[in-house]
């Protein structure tokens, strides 16, 4: 409950602060303030010190995974504003409602890691959405901005629709709004499944999540939206925000789908789902030329892997899509903290960058490799665990081969960049680069080789 009810009161106190302080470096700081005070509060509520004891009436259910999520959701957070946090003060006169709109969506996803409801998850999402759809038209000069603005309004929109007419088909089936449905009367063909409405609901509910996380085939939003907003705000929309969703989108499943497995195999629709995100993400991701439109299908590649958490859900899928969350998270903040600072996105831009910017080649050169899947980076453990949580199992292990052999396709074009920077020839152009901003990479890359020597400082935190 910490987190939920700070993160609200920090969005209100950054908005007042937006006519109170004028000098946007202070904001900044507070923001960066902030996020520590709300890890800080999270962690202590995760051993049961709580600032905040209010009763939910069954709307919310804490556990140990889910304060997990939010520690790993906000530590990210304060890496990313720690490193991309001066290029948020170039957008306008409008620094301070930025980070409130952060601040509104961190407290949408307090409520996704720890809905019991499902009137809870529709809040959540939609309070975690909103600000990203302000956040993507944020550089109002830019028309690619302003149509990626509309585009991820209206498809947000129509997502939402669906989401709230599954709702209602689940409620109308089972009489609860209640995650869990205790009295299931149904016989027949449906035995054991309250109505077949229940059926159609979770669908529905299916498809919406599914636009969420960016799974195809209802990706199609992703690129255009990621391409046309400022590059520091699809760094949060990429990573933080799309960890949200999983983990929203595994507590459904580990709930009602489960119980529903007697009346449709939802195995069967997420391998297909799996099969087409990494198909999609992953050879659309070979033919750009843009390295920020690359790392949008990159993205939904990611989400394939991250999928493989709702077929197994085990003991094994759990601690990976945490690990999974910051690999991920990590890596793709880093990148996007090198992006910031290029003023040519296409690959030929990286040309030479090794030569000219050491620090930011091999920083960037191991944030690639963390996303690729390679040994002694927190991203080779991550899909080691959604791997090895199917195996475990015992079926479907098709989609084992083939999570494999696309994960051996993303290594070309992560390896394009890297081939770009390292071995052609170019005078890449960048923004000024202050130390500490380098500090802040090495540390953060130190970080992710951390994470891929001993990943259990993460998850020994989901047992201890």
């Amino acid at each position: 409950m910490n987190a939920i009810i700070l993160s609200a009161i920090l969005g209100v106190i950054l908005m007042l602060c937006s006519f109170l302080v004028k000098n946007k470096s202070y904001l900044r700081h507070i923001a960066s303030l902030g996020l520590i005070i709300l890890l800080v509060a999270n962690i202590a509520d995760t051993y049961g010190s709580s600032i905040f004891v209010i009763n939910s009436y069954g709307m919310l259910r804490f556990s140990k995974f889910g304060y997990l999520f939010n520690s790993i959701a906000f530590g990210s957070t304060l890496i990313y504003v720690l490193l991309t946090g001066k290029e948020i003060e170039k957008y306008g006169n409008y620094t301070a409602e930025y980070f409130t709109l952060i601040f509104f969506s961190l407290c949408g996803i307090s409520l996704l890691s720890s809905y019991s409801n499902l009137l809870t998850l529709f809040l959540g999402i939609e309070i975690m959405s909103i600000p990203l759809y302000i956040l993507t038209g944020s550089d109002k000069r830019n028309m690619k901005s302003n149509e990626a603005a509309l585009k991820y309004f209206l498809m947000g929109a129509f997502s939402t629709g669906l989401m709230l007419m599954g709702i209602a088909l689940m409620y109308g089936g089972t009489g609860t709004f209640n995650l869990e449905v205790l009295n299931r009367t149904a016989t027949g063909l449906y035995k054991g499944v309250s109505s077949f409405l229940e059926i159609l609901g979770l669908l529905f509910l299916m498809v919406s999540m599914a636009f969420k996380v960016s799974a195809a085939p209802f990706h199609f939003w992703t690129p255009d939206v990621y391409d046309g907003a400022p590059s520091v705000f699809t760094s949060f929309m990429a990573t933080i925000v799309k960890a949200a969703g999983f983990i929203a989108f595994i507590k459904l499943c580990a709930v009602r789908m489960t119980a529903t497995n007697i009346a449709i195999d939802w195995k069967l629709l997420f391998s297909l789902l799996i099969v087409s995100t990494l198909l999609v993400g992953n050879i659309t991701a070979v033919f750009q030329q843009s390295v920020k439109r690359m790392l949008a299908y990159s993205s939904i590649a990611q989400a394939g892997f991250m999928l493989f958490s709702l077929i197994s859900l085990n003991d094994l899928a759990y601690e990976g899509i945490l690990l999974y969350a910051v690999a991920y998270s990590l890596a793709t903040i880093g990148i996007f903290a090198v992006l910031v600072k290029m003023k040519d996105f296409t690959f030929e831009g990286y040309n030479g960058l090794a030569k000219t910017q050491p620090v930011l080649a091999a920083t960037n050169a191991i944030f690639l490799l963390s996303l690729a899947g390679i040994p002694l980076t927190a991203g080779f453990f991550a899909k080691y665990y959604m791997l090895e949580a199917v195996i475990k199992t015992g079926s479907y292990l098709w989609i084992v081969i083939v999570a494999v052999l696309f994960a051996a396709v993303s290594v070309y074009y992560y390896f394009r960049v890297i081939q770009a920077m390292y071995f052609k020839e170019g005078n890449p152009e960048t923004e000024e680069i202050a130390p500490s901003f380098k500090t802040g990479l090495i540390l953060l890359a130190a970080l992710i080789i951390f994470l891929g020597i001993y990943p259990n400082a993460i998850l020994n935190w989901l047992y201890f």
